[in-house]
């Protein structure tokens, strides 16, 4: 009489097989369609949505169809794309960063009283931008580390960490400006933020880019990528073979941190001033922006594409309402719908495109 097989191994065969069957099935017209939409984890659908809106926006405001509002366009994604970007490395991690908009926001004004005190005492203006940016990349970065000492070390969760620095940045930036904004910054720094490159694009946003290409290679083509998923999808196992979680993950908020504050520097860039109200909600876009790309708020999943293009769904649909003349409040409800949708629709998407969630 033979023996009987294992019952973890007649498992598995069944399940193996069940998995042939289902691939060998041809697939129905809608499952093709979903399998279409899917392409890129997703990004293909996200495209189309985009462009939607785009063209919705455009039969209700044909002035959102041009080279200004594109200018507009592009230098609102900007903030929103760079906080997200850090944003997603988090989310991948499994956490959460609620703080870098208030980190951007510190950031800014820390860097701006820099520049403004460096200018009144007679410093060249080049020297001044610069301390300013230096100081500026410091106290983000800084705070990025706080945030990922405490959830490591404490071993306290992330929302509860992340919210607190979001009081800490809040309160020391208004302490240090006395609430009110940053002005008499040097006037060369408006260059950096508003002289159009090749009529189309400007330093901010052709910065977000350069940012976005290199996140999104170290994300998907090396070891600190990989090391990134692995943390998310699984800490125990990513710490059997043998990677340093709890030093991984503060680099990543130590990224965050950064990325905010380069957000921050070039906000200021734009405006020649900083105001303690300018991270406001920006927490809220960044996590919006990064769910809408694809990421897993279960962490694990995501990609540095989607959130681009989720970024620029945001500002498309805040310049584009703005443009179309809808009170500033909608744009709130339109980016909540706009976030859940885009959950739900990615859920859909798996079921029908045969892929496993």
């Amino acid at each position: 009489m033979g023996r009987k097989q294992p019952v973890e191994t007649t498992m598995m065969t069944t399940l193996d097989d069940a998995e042939l069957d289902r691939t060998r099935r041809p697939r129905t017209p809608l499952q093709g369609f979903g399998a279409f939409l899917g392409k890129g984890d997703g990004d293909v659908a996200r495209v189309l949505v985009l462009l939607l809106i785009v063209v919705v926006i455009g039969l209700v405001a044909p002035n959102f169809i041009s080279k200004a509002s594109w200018m507009a366009l592009s230098q609102t994604a900007t903030v929103v794309a760079l906080l997200a970007i850090g944003q997603t490395f988090v989310i991948i991690t499994g956490g959460i960063d609620l703080s870098v908009g208030a980190v951007m926001a510190c950031s800014a004004v820390i860097g701006a009283v820099v520049m403004r005190e460096l200018a009144a005492g007679g410093a060249d203006p080049s020297i001044a931008i610069l301390v300013g940016l230096v100081t500026s990349l410091g106290i983000g970065s800084l705070a990025g580390l706080i945030n990922g000492l405490i959830i490591t070390k404490l071993r306290i969760t992330p929302f509860i960490v992340t919210l607190g620095m979001l009081s800490v940045a809040t309160g020391s930036m208004n302490l240090i400006s006395g609430g009110a904004e940053i002005v008499g910054l040097p006037p060369q720094l408006g260059s950096i933020g508003n002289t159009p490159l090749g009529g189309w694009f400007t330093v901010p946003v052709l910065v977000t880019i350069l940012v976005a290409v290199v996140a999104g290679v170290a994300l998907s083509q090396t070891r600190f990528g990989l090391r990134t998923f692995a943390v998310g999808s699984n800490q125990g196992a990513a710490r059997r073979v043998g990677i340093g979680v709890d030093w991984h993950i503060v680099r990543v908020y130590v990224f965050a941190g950064f990325l905010a504050a380069v957000a921050g520097f070039l906000l200021t860039s734009r405006f020649v001033s900083a105001s303690t109200m300018a991270g406001t909600g920006m927490e809220l876009s960044s996590i919006a922006a990064a769910v809408i790309g694809g990421a897993s708020l279960m962490g694990g999943r995501g990609s540095i594409l989607g959130t681009m293009v989720g970024a620029l769904i945001m500002a498309a649909l805040q310049i584009g309402l703005i443009i179309a003349g809808v009170a500033s409040f909608w744009q709130t409800i339109a980016i909540g719908i706009i976030t859940v949708a885009a959950v739900y629709g990615d859920q859909i998407r798996i079921k029908y495109s045969g892929e496993r969630s």
